[in-house]
């Protein structure tokens, strides 16, 4: 907001409070006439009105400068966009209670010099010029407050900050009984003195009608009521409509919503407390992406939703293990950094193709990947997409230039699950398979093909499958003790 728009719309509504207060001043103390309260005539003499009418003028001066002041000093920060210092939260801390005194230095300064002026009236005109400044006070104070609530909210919020702080403004219940006080209470209290000095004769006469005193006052008790209502209700309702509309983007998925901060009582709590459970909202799903890239989507899935950390089951799956060749050597003749960039471009191929085919990448193991197939989540082709992917990974790997490799691909029972202690384990497979499909992978090596599958995964998968490849030897491999009958793609 610019400085020149913020003047207007702060003086504007300053001036409007004090209008709308010398309306419903007028309102009230024209029924005090017709014999009511016999010295009240003094009020509505020459010298009176026009002394009002240059305290009126005066007043809206003060108050259009006053509004000069504030947003061309105080809030300079604010219309420039520079951040707040301590003074200027100080102040922002402050605004509310300097505006109320101003405006009630302005009330008392004017019903002094109304008295001065009807000073031969005695206590009769003082009494009443009092209790009229009091009410001037009261109503200017409350629709000035009312006016300028939404626009003070954007400084409130630049000076509060993500925290609220401690609580420094009236929670809802103080507030709401605040509003009855002004709104119900005290004309209530009002018409009631009204009947008891009539009554009594108390500088009401004894004979003088008070019907429409009563009405008067119970139509500005209803005004003040609704305005009162309107500031309680306006500050309540918006900021809790603030955060169920920002609860909504949430929802849709934008976590990186907050609400402003612009109250420093219960309600402020609120705002500052949503805005905590969003920012450990993201945090918690930067995590679990963050574990998800370690151990895979499916494992995070299911740690975030198993109670027991140490759980697992056997399951039937397939194995596919690559193993690069002449890594040491490469490890020799290059930089780490270069050495990094070969094994990333490497692993990125195999990730790639493992997820195409919703397999799990179980682990990174130096220069070589552990992939399984139908765990942790079942898979009824878990043997033919191990073999699909095998066989793309074989085609796509030899174009890397300065590395060789092997693939190997087994299937059988596995121990699918989390292995470890209670603070720190690791979803692995556990089977025959797994040393099967790595003792594959270094006998591909030197085969033209550089992939073997056993013959156990081939003939779990599905003949469509099973048509893209042959059989090719039987024979005991390095640590096992019956020989494997294995399998090579035709093509």
């Amino acid at each position: 907001m610019t400085a020149s728009r913020l003047k207007v719309r702060y003086a504007t509504a300053l001036v409007l409070a004090q209008i709308l207060a010398a309306v419903e001043l007028t309102a009230l103390v024209i029924p005090l006439r017709h014999d009511l309260v016999g010295a009240v005539d003094t009020v509505f003499a020459g010298d009176t009105l026009i002394a009002a009418g240059i305290l009126s003028v005066l007043s809206v001066a003060v108050i259009i400068g006053y509004a000069v002041y504030v947003v061309d000093r105080k809030l300079r920060w604010f219309t420039a966009g520079e951040p707040p210092g301590a003074a200027d939260r100080l102040f922002v801390h402050r605004f509310l209670r300097d505006q109320s005194a101003l405006l009630a230095a302005i009330w008392s300064v004017s019903g002094t010099v109304l008295f001065v002026v009807n000073s031969d009236g005695g206590a009769v005109v003082a009494w009443l010029i009092g209790m009229l400044m009091l009410f001037g006070v009261t109503t200017s104070t409350g629709a000035a407050l009312l006016l300028i609530l939404r626009p003070l909210r954007p400084i409130t919020a630049a000076t509060t900050g993500s925290d609220s702080g401690p609580d420094t403004a009236p929670g809802v219940l103080p507030r709401l009984l605040l509003m009855w006080l002004m709104s119900s209470a005290l004309p209530t209290i009002g018409i009631a003195v009204v009947v008891v000095m009539r009554s009594n004769g108390w500088i009401i006469e004894r004979t003088a009608s008070i019907e429409v005193p009563v009405v008067v006052l119970s139509v500005i008790s209803i005004l003040v009521g609704l305005r009162g209502m309107a500031i309680v209700a306006l500050s309540i309702s918006d900021p809790v409509r603030d955060v169920v509309d920002a609860m909504a983007k949430v929802q849709h998925g934008r976590i990186d919503t907050s609400v402003d901060v612009y109250e420093r009582s219960e309600i402020g709590r609120l705002q500052s407390g949503f805005n905590r459970m969003v920012a450990g909202l993201a945090e918690r799903d930067r995590l679990r992406d963050l574990f998800g890239r370690h151990v895979g989507a499916d494992v995070a899935r299911r740690a975030v939703s198993d109670s027991d950390t140490r759980t697992g089951e056997v399951r039937e799956a397939a194995v596919l293990f690559v193993d690069l060749v002449g890594s040491t050597q490469l490890a020799q003749t290059r930089s780490p950094r270069e050495v990094a960039e070969v094994l990333n471009h490497f692993f990125q191929i195999v990730v790639a193709a493992v997820d195409e085919r919703h397999g799990l990448i179980n682990k990174f193991q130096g220069d070589a990947v552990l992939a399984v197939f139908g765990a942790p989540l079942p898979n009824a082709r878990s043997s033919a997409d191990a073999l699909a992917t095998a066989r793309a990974l074989a085609v796509t790997l030899r174009r890397l230039p300065v590395v060789d490799f092997g693939i190997g691909v087994s299937a059988g029972p596995v121990f699918a699950g989390n292995i470890g202690a209670e603070h720190r384990y690791e979803y692995t497979v556990i089977g025959d398979a797994v040393n099967e499909a790595a003792r594959l992978a270094d006998r591909a090596k030197f085969t033209e093909r550089r992939t073997l599958c056993s013959d156990v995964a081939l003939l779990s998968a599905d003949p469509a499958e099973r048509a893209h490849w042959t059989q090719c030897a039987s024979e005991v491999l390095r640590g096992r003790l019956e020989p494997t009958r294995m399998s090579a793609p035709t093509s």
